[in-house]
């Protein structure tokens, strides 16, 4: 248990070292294109990103509200519609009772309510995350040069090069991550709205966002607007289905090939494997941070194993 709950905590904080490597980054080209105090960027990156947040869910916040309650209110009947069309045959009505029995429920619910556990709770572990990254921004050198410290001395210098290391590549993740997202976002929703689905604005930035976890992200997606889709009628659900494996298709052989030539050689079931383990050891906070975890620790076995080998 004091395990679980230590990595739980290394992983809000790893979160908070993510925000903070943005807005670095972001205050870093601010810098680069005005000539600016450092300190002047890092207070513009920082105050007008989460103004920037804050005007976006000012300004959709009262549409998205109004979709996510439809989304809920039509869940419920999506189901029983579902459920409905595979009781029309008896495959389907295997498939139903199997999935739909009290049994499957509660063993659902029960992993779902320990999977989805936070820390401190949602709004806790995100306070939490928002306030480190800030403070790791604001002066990141007080943190690098205490880690540093606790190193032996003949080894300092080694360590501030893996640190740089390891920030270089987590940036560069963490901005094809950002551009891969938001053109699932603009793919999703701009084919949502050609089809005609009703709730596209609150699916398209579920999607985008959720995007942010490789490989179960799309499929976590996929699910509500399928579902939505489904009480239209089964052709709608066939063209989102379409529209889904598609903008899965572009991201995966298009968008992910661009970034990756600026990034570690990652394999896919590396990455997996890291998400499965990562899951079942902290819940939804492992499967997200699993990717650069899996930075970190390739960069540290290149750095600190591989390259010194011979």
């Amino acid at each position: 248990m004091l395990l679980k709950v230590t990595i739980s905590v290394f992983l809000l904080v790893l979160a908070g070292t993510l925000i903070a490597i943005f807005f670095r980054g972001l205050s870093n080209l601010i810098q680069r294109k005005t000539k600016w105090k450092e300190g002047l960027c890092v207070a513009i990156s920082i105050i007008g990103t989460l103004l920037i947040v804050a005007g976006l869910f000012w300004l959709i916040g009262a549409k998205m509200q109004e979709q996510m309650a439809e989304l809920m209110e039509t869940l419920p009947k999506t189901i029983d519609n579902a459920k409905e069309k595979l009781n029309s045959s008896s495959i389907g009505e295997k498939i139903a009772d199997t999935l739909f029995s009290k049994d499957s429920m509660d063993k659902a619910q029960a992993f779902a309510g320990e999977f989805f556990q936070s820390t401190f709770g949602v709004f806790g572990d995100v306070y939490v995350i928002l306030f480190i990254g800030i403070f790791f921004t604001i002066s990141p050198n007080t943190y690098t040069k205490g880690m540093v410290a606790l190193i032996p001395p003949r080894g300092q210098e080694k360590a501030d090069q893996v640190i740089d290391k390891l920030g270089e590549q987590l940036l560069n993740w963490l901005k094809g991550k950002l551009f891969s997202m938001f053109i699932v976002f603009v793919l999703t929703a701009i084919g949502l709205a050609i089809i005609g689905i009703p709730l596209w604005l609150v699916l398209a930035i579920l999607a985008g966002l959720i995007s942010f976890i490789p490989n179960f992200g799309p499929l976590i997606a996929f699910i509500p607007a399928l579902l939505v889709a489904l009480m239209q009628s089964p052709q709608t659900a066939a063209l989102v289905a379409g529209l889904y494996i598609l903008i899965q298709f572009i991201e995966s052989n298009f968008i992910t090939t661009l970034v990756q030539k600026k990034l570690l050689n990652m394999p896919p079931a590396l990455i997996i494997i890291a998400q499965l383990i990562m899951g079942l050891l902290t819940g939804a906070w492992g499967l997200v941070l699993a990717t650069p975890i899996i930075v970190i620790v390739i960069v540290l076995v290149q750095e600190l194993y591989l390259k010194n080998r011979d």
